[in-house]
């Protein structure tokens, strides 16, 4: 492997290359060997031709080629989409139905889930991970045992899986603590006294009998959860192979995504949901940009269309989180928050935006495209907006 000498280093740092591809050639160029100064000068001239041939060219219409190249692998995807596919066993919204809800910007994804990596000594030890799985997943008492009534005595009995709290609290002092504790939250969530006649069984009852209390009690206690999050119906763990080698990774349906990054042996670095709003009120604005262009990217490329260049999708998310939020794309996202009058009336409800704007006195100063077409002017794109000015040779006055 080839050092990186000084000459080699004013050679690249004379280029217009990003310091990503700067931080690329260096690796390059060291894989490669004992080159001379030539050739290293061959290599690096070729990469900066090539990263300015494709660069976009002053008053090129960025956006309408975004909007291409989008929307026409999109109506693509229409025939083999509009169906739930199964990943990890579980339920995912893929397709064109995810890509609307992505460009939407919903606030609730019809399948929340996320991808939870685990730390090293969890990722690998099963169960360990399972640990994490029960911390993770909620836990209700019909997972726990069978609840059954009691009418003569108006009691509510529910006689506890030994082997199910073993395996669900399996870093528990003793089985007398978890039934300890499942009374208590019972005792806290319903305001009745529990009693506990045998080591897994546990009783309660309404203050005064009433049949009608008594199924009322049944009923919140299915809603009670004793361990994990409420918002997690359901973890699945796959072994996988990732950068780190076979890893132990989770799976859930639902998503809470504040919550999993606190607990012990989640690897915060590495997990992620597929609910940017949810991205966005845990780690920012920037964050919820980098999810919306993976999920969009990801959900293309399942479709098989990975081909689309990601700098569509990143202009996309530039867009929808350039004021700080998450905007949709929309009437009542950012076409309809546009500042030309024309372009918010040529979108949707037509009447009421040129009603709205008559009333309020505004003004469009036709700086746009949508505009200037609507009026018959020329865009200001491309030629558009090139104003050309002749001087004469003979010095004589310069002319329009």
């Amino acid at each position: 492997m080839a050092a990186i000498t000084e000459d080699v280093e004013a050679i690249v740092e004379d280029t217009e290359l990003p310091n990503r591809l700067k931080e690329e050639v260096y690796d390059t160029l060291e894989d490669k060997g004992d080159l001379t100064i030539e050739q290293v000068d061959d290599i690096v001239r070729a990469v900066e031709s090539q990263y300015l041939d494709t660069r976009v060219d002053p008053l090129d219409p960025v956006g309408t080629v975004s909007a291409q190249s989008i929307g026409e692998p999109g109506t693509q995807m229409t025939m083999n989409t509009f169906h739930y596919a199964g990943v990890a066993d579980l339920d995912v919204t893929q397709g064109l139905p995810r890509l609307i809800e992505l460009v939407d910007a919903r606030k609730e994804p019809d399948t929340p889930t996320m991808e939870v990596h685990l730390e090293e000594e969890y990722a690998t030890d099963r169960e360990r991970a399972h640990e994490v799985v029960w911390n993770i997943e909620s836990t209700k008492i019909l997972q726990l045992g069978d609840v059954s009534t009691n009418v003569a005595d108006m009691l509510v009995q529910i006689d506890l899986n030994e082997d199910t709290l073993e395996e669900r609290w399996p870093t528990a002092d003793s089985l007398e603590s978890v039934v300890a504790d499942i009374s208590e939250s019972i005792s806290s969530s319903l305001g009745v006294e529990v009693r506990t006649p045998a080591p897994t069984v546990v009783e309660f009852g309404p203050e005064e009998p009433s049949y009608r209390d008594l199924l009322q009690l049944v009923e919140e206690l299915r809603d009670i959860v004793f361990k994990g999050i409420e918002e997690v119906t359901r973890v699945v763990i796959r072994k996988e192979e990732t950068e780190n080698g076979e890893e132990f990774v989770l799976y859930t349906e639902g998503s809470a995504l504040g919550d999993v990054l606190d607990l012990e042996g989640v690897d915060a670095s590495r997990t992620s949901c597929n609910n940017i709003h949810e991205v966005y009120r845990q780690l920012g604005v920037e964050a919820a940009r980098e999810s919306f262009i993976n999920e969009t990217m990801d959900t293309l490329a399942d479709q098989g269309l990975d081909d689309v260049n990601i700098r569509h999708l990143m202009l996309v998310g530039d867009i929808m989180t350039n004021r700080g939020t998450i905007e949709s794309i929309g009437r009542h996202g950012i076409s309809g928050n546009k500042e030309s009058v024309l372009a918010r009336a040529a979108f949707e409800v037509t009447v009421n935006h040129l009603l709205d704007a008559a009333i309020h006195g505004e003004v469009d100063d036709l700086n746009g495209v949508t505009e200037n077409v609507i009026v018959g002017k020329p865009i200001k794109l491309g030629t558009g907006d090139v104003d050309l000015r002749m001087t004469a040779r003979d010095g004589a006055e310069e002319a329009d």
